[in-house]
Formats: structure tokens, sequence, C-alpha cells
């Protein structure tokens, strides 16, 4: 019996081995410590995943590898090409079909819809990153050593997430404090739930039309201040209370933690609209992004 092997163990990778566990199939859930949920079709197995030897082996009899791996936000950089050429290059040598999770970081600052045909633009070094890594898969892809998708999701939401909204947003709303958010609380933003990430993941890599190319996974386009709105609602809170951070705000901020500091390079994703295009994956393959009435319920 086929299985298939998920990198990394954060909240989507979590629910991608969960949702393929749930319809019968057998799962590798790959990541340092060997953690992740306990399910009698989940095999945790601890192994450094940048080992290309050691990852290949582990994926072999795989039918395809799910890279949802998670590096520190800030070592993007440094950690990204090791990590992501060693999980192809597993993919490859195993057989198996590559599916990567990947953002919208790649096409840098746009004006209008982003949609899956805009070039990847980066203005910054974790977006460049983010680029390379999926023309480097998209290479393997047209010489045929691999078949390869990637879904690109937008600022996540749900259980387990980690994005802007949730580290500087959901915990003051849900307290009912004032929230401090970078940018304009009053501009579109293209949010992902984790549930609806996982469900794309599943998707491209049972369809035979997805492969060579990227997809959006469905998003919800909001602004800050709406989707604060939704969640007080959802967590009987009061009236969300959102403003601007000032420059010497996030300077501050960034004194705290490296990962404040790397908000700088995204700056154009909330002062002006950053509102992204899934019609592709929905028209493609029936998906509809969660309201956020269910994603902030959960």
């Amino acid at each position: 019996m086929s299985f298939h092997i998920v990198v990394g163990a954060g909240a989507t990778g979590i629910a991608t081995a969960l949702l393929l566990a749930g319809s019968g199939e057998r799962v590798r859930l790959v990541t340092r410590g060997g953690s992740g949920p306990e399910h009698p079709l989940v095999e945790r197995v601890a192994l450094d995943a940048a080992d290309a030897a050691a990852l290949t082996e582990a994926a072999r009899g795989a039918a395809t590898v799910f890279n949802a791996a998670a590096p520190a936000y800030h070592t993007w950089p440094t950690t990204l090409p090791p990590l992501f050429r060693a999980v192809l290059s597993a993919a490859e040598h195993a057989g198996a079909d590559y599916v990567m999770l990947g953002n919208l970081y790649g096409y840098g600052p746009v004006d209008g819809p982003l949609t899956e045909d805009l070039p990847l633009l980066a203005t910054g070094p974790k977006g460049e990153v983010r680029a390379r890594m999926w023309r480097e898969a998209e290479a393997a892809h047209r010489a045929g050593r691999v078949r390869v998708t990637e879904v690109r999701a937008g600022a996540f939401l749900g259980t387990g997430a980690v994005s802007w909204f949730t580290l500087l947003v959901e915990p003051h709303v849900r307290a009912g404090r004032p929230a401090l958010v970078q940018g304009r609380p009053d501009v579109p933003h293209g949010f992902t739930a984790v549930a609806d990430v996982a469900a794309a993941l599943l998707a491209v890599s049972r369809g035979d039309r997805a492969w060579g190319r990227a997809w959006h996974a469905p998003v919800t386009n909001a602004t800050a201040q709406e989707a604060a709105a939704v969640l007080a609602e959802a967590a009987g809170a009061p009236a969300p209370r959102l403003a601007g951070m000032t420059d010497r705000e996030l300077t501050l901020l960034g004194l705290t933690s490296p990962l404040w500091n790397e908000l700088w390079e995204i700056a154009y994703m909330t002062d002006r609209p950053f509102v992204v295009d899934s019609s592709g994956i929905e028209d493609a393959f029936g998906l509809k992004p969660t309201p956020l009435e269910e994603v902030f319920a959960g």
C-alpha cells in the first residue's frame, strides 16, 4: 500500500497529514524531533529533512511528498535553499510527486489582484528565495525529472496558524485590548484558513491538470479591521480597536525578537491593498474559502 510523506509539523503540515489519514491514506510525517498528531495512519519520523539521502530513503515507495516545512522566519534566505533542494531531490529519487506549500512573497509589490500568471519580482530576500525555490522545482518538472506543483497561501488563520494577524491582532482582540498592526488596518489583504490550505494541497496532488504550475489557495480578501470584527463577534469580545503601528513602534518591537524586524520587507502587503485572486483553484477543483465566521469559531 502506498503512502505519502509530509515534511513539517506546523499547523498546515499537521492539517495535511490528518486530512490524508482521514481519507484512509497512510502518512509518514517527517520532523526533526518526530513530533506530530497521534493517528493510526500517521507514522511520525524523526529526521532532518535537509539530509537528502536520509529523506530519500524515508520516501521510497511514497506516492507524494508534501513540503510544508517552515524554518524560523528570519532564517529563510539561508535555511530554505538546502532544505527545499533536499526535499526536491528526495521526491525525484524516490519517484514521488512533489507538492510544495508556498506563499505570496515571491510576487513582490503588485498593482491589482494577484494571479498565478504574474511574474515573480520579489524585492526582498525572503521573497527572492521563495521565488528561486519554485523556479528550481519548476525546472525539474520541465526536465521530466519529477512532477511538481505549488500551492501559495495568504496570511494564515485558524487553529495553530502563525501570521501577522494571529500574532499582532488575534490575542489582543480576544482579550478586548487595542491592537497595533503593521501598515493600515483598513486595506484589504488575502487570508487563508489552515484547513483550506490542506484541502488545496490534497486537491492538486490528485489532479492531473495541477502539475507544472502554481495555484493560489482559496482566500478571503478582507481588511484587518473586518477580520478582527468577525473574530470579536465569534469570541464574544468587545468591538475591536485597531491602529497602524508607527515606524518607531515597529523598530522597538524588533528589539524583542528578530521575527519582527522581518516585517519591514513585506510592508507593501499591509500599507496598500494586497488582494488575491484564487478563482483558478476554486474553478478547477471546486474549493471555496471557509467563511471567517467558521474559521474563528473553530
